[in-house]
């Protein structure tokens, strides 16, 4: 192959936001190298800068005529790269709550954005992975650098203890997850690419066996332990409490989203011959994640631990969009993956202030904060009442779109049973937020009672203010003003080419048979 045909099948261009990820992650390392210690206030932002970047070179790609990259493993679409920028825009967030939290906790800052930059390149990788080895090396990039953030404030031993659960459930579901792809590899006749891979089932007339229904469950269960999905969820609420705050805070979005988008790749791309079995199991995950999170999350007295659960039960919503299989269902799930973005990590950026101030995330020492802190309780509340769906806040409209989609696509009784857990949401939700509000003077908490005067112009308090009042305002005015994002979420599936055929065959299936049970 000439070097002309060798660039053409490679198309490196298409992972130039990636590029730019890793320039700026080797320009951290050196740049720490240098300056040692005295670079930690600046390097921040020069993280930050990085990853704008990024997300501007993703929105010079949007609706890209040749998104296919090296020789078929990359795939950069419009989904692709609507996912892609959800995980850069969550790093940024996290880069900006993890300055003080970092500093404070006697750790290096350049490291641990270091790590936090390579857990975001694999999770764009996997955004947009369109074959088996691109899809388990950017899995691992991910997973790997996740495990090294739960446990990086390795002094306290709650962090240690957090990452070696984290480690061990993690590594045995990548090893069902790998068994599970390289069963494919098999059925497949040796095939590695997606479409390749679908091709060779179907030729081989496997497209009903036993081994293609056993790769659907492994590879169910690994994308199920990176999504949080009960029963897959056993890591979930101990990381949560043990591991550093902005890391959860990345994984809770990122990670999620990275998730969701290799299950709509995998599954819409692979198994389209078992679609209704894939659909099944999912419908199990989404029931137990909904009705387990939301039962649970009402008996936690750690904030941390509240977030985790309500956390799984999140995806149990995202789930619903994922089974519809239309293109309502597709986009409802990217809308609400981009309000989620800033409502979940609206309230992290507020618990790590309360936590750096009062020293606990214990859900009853936030009794009276209003009195002491006006703002941060503001954010909470804006943030856990958009989480439980109140309108008009984002979360509402997130939930209003994702029902209406399971609606249409005949998933009554899940949406049905959705409606109900948020309404049980609403109550450990609304819980916290009487908590601030509601006391009276003498009813005050102790830690809020000696709570620090608020200042701002402390060391590495500036960023925590400006993450806070951005992703503030974005929960605030995302679901009024939300347009905009529901235009980006339905065009980056309808102009998708992988999901177009489903959605065909599933619109046609409903006009033959409209009462088909789901």
């Amino acid at each position: 192959m000439d070097f002309a045909n060798l660039a053409s099948a490679l198309n490196a261009g298409t992972i130039l936001p990636e590029g730019i990820v890793i320039i700026t992650l080797m320009t951290v390392l050196i740049v720490d190298l240098i300056l040692g210690r005295t670079s930690a206030r600046w390097i921040g932002y020069l993280a930050i800068a990085g990853l704008f970047s990024s997300i501007v070179a993703l929105y010079f790609q949007w609706d890209n005529v040749n998104p296919i990259s090296f020789s078929g493993g990359f795939n950069g679409d419009d989904l692709g790269i609507v996912f892609r920028g959800i995980i850069a825009l969550s790093a940024i967030v996290t880069i900006l709550m993890s300055i003080r939290y970092v500093e404070q906790s006697g750790t290096a800052l350049a490291e641990f954005i270091a790590i936090l930059l390579t857990a975001t390149l694999g999770g764009m990788f996997l955004s947009g992975a369109n074959e088996l080895v691109m899809t388990f090396i950017s899995l691992e990039t991910l997973s790997i650098s996740s495990y090294l953030l739960t446990g990086y404030t390795k002094r306290d031993t709650r962090s240690n203890e957090a990452a070696l659960k984290y480690l061990l459930i993690g590594a045995s579901s990548t090893a069902v997850f790998l068994y599970g792809v390289s069963l494919l590899y098999g059925l497949s006749g040796g095939q590695t690419e997606f479409n390749a891979i679908a091709s060779g089932i179907a030729t081989a007339n496997f497209g009903q066996s036993l081994g293609l229904v056993i790769s659907l469950v492994f590879a169910i269960a690994g994308i199920g332990f990176k999504i949080s999905a009960a029963p897959f969820h056993q890591w979930t609420p101990d990381v949560y409490e043990g591991a550093p705050t902005p890391v959860i805070a990345f994984l809770s979005v990122g990670s999620k989203a990275a998730g969701f988008a290799l299950a709509i790749r995998l599954l819409t791309t692979v198994f389209p011959l078992a679609v209704n079995e894939w659909r099944f199991v999912f419908i199990a995950l989404a029931v137990l994640s909904m009705i387990l999170g939301n039962v649970v999350a009402l008996a936690q007295t750690s904030m941390k631990r509240m977030l985790a659960y309500s956390s799984i039960a999140q995806a149990g919503f995202v789930m619903i969009g994922l089974i519809s299989g239309t293109q309502a269902g597709y986009s409802s799930m990217i809308f609400y993956m981009l309000v989620y973005l800033f409502m979940n990590l609206c309230g992290f950026t507020c618990v790590i202030l309360f936590s750096l101030r009062t020293g606990t995330d214990q859900i009853a020492e936030y009794s009276g904060l209003y009195q002491k802190d006006a703002l941060l309780t503001l954010g909470l509340s804006i943030s856990l009442l958009s989480l439980g769906g109140i309108p008009p806040l984002a979360g509402f409209f997130g939930k209003i779109y994702i029902f209406w989609a399971g609606w249409q696509a005949g998933l009554y009784w899940l949406v049905l049973l959705g409606l109900v857990t948020s309404v049980v949401s609403i109550y450990y939700y609304i819980r916290v937020v009487k908590m601030m509000v509601v006391k009276e003077p003498q009813e005050m908490s102790d830690a809020v009672k000696n709570y620090p005067e608020v200042r701002w112009n402390l060391p590495g308090f500036r960023p925590l203010q400006v993450g806070l009042i951005v992703t503030l305002i974005a929960t605030s005015i995302a679901g009024i003003l939300s347009n905009p994002l529901f235009t980006l979420a339905n065009n980056s599936v309808a102009n998708t080419p992988f999901l177009q055929p489903g959605m065909v065959v599933k619109a046609q299936v409903s006009a033959v048979n409209p009462e088909q049970p789901e």
